[in-house]
């Protein structure tokens, strides 16, 4: 790996005034500032991602409610962080979308949604366990415990990948 010394081309000689770039019309994906909305998003990996979580949240949490339920405190605590999961990831889902993150640079969004994932993935997991353990067989608690359990993994992923690129980001960033 060479640290030398790189030749930047320009295109633009210094004798003559610079001609202004060529007008392109953004797509999409390009993530221009001018768009409202992020559509490059919805299609990523990481957007996927976040609409598997809140769906297999939402069926948790539906199924858990459509039970009967033989353990109140069990259950009330899995509704409540399927809910609260649900509601912070459809808020980071808004944030990426809008681009909130690039007008609120007094906050570090990646470690903001990176604590959330680790904070909701371990109360998730909890809640997940709990509510398998008291489920005695009733199918919608038994679905509802698994569906958290499949939205641990999915959350689990996303905090994974979230971290694997921030390392990557910063580690490759230091040499070029």
């Amino acid at each position: 790996m060479s640290h030398g010394a790189r030749v930047i081309r320009t295109g633009v000689s210094s004798a003559a005034p610079a001609a202004p770039p060529p007008v392109t019309v953004a797509s999409s994906s390009a993530g221009s500032d001018a768009e409202l909305m992020d559509g490059g998003y919805f299609r990523s990996c990481a957007g996927m991602l976040k609409v598997a979580q809140m769906i297999s949240l939402l069926i948790g949490f539906i199924s858990v409610n459509n039970s009967p339920w033989t353990d109140y405190s069990a259950y009330s605590f899995f509704q409540i962080v399927t809910m609260c999961d649900l509601v912070m990831i459809l808020f980071f889902y808004i944030m990426h979308i809008f681009r909130v993150y690039r007008k609120l640079t007094c906050v570090s969004w990646p470690l903001a949604e990176f604590l959330h994932y680790l904070i909701g993935t371990i109360l998730l997991l909890i809640g997940s366990i709990v509510a398998a353990s008291k489920s005695y067989n009733i199918t919608g608690l038994v679905a509802g415990a698994t569906f958290g359990f499949l939205a641990t993994i999915l959350c689990v992923i996303s905090m994974w990948s979230s971290y694997k690129v921030s390392c990557i980001t910063q580690s490759t960033s230091k040499y070029h």
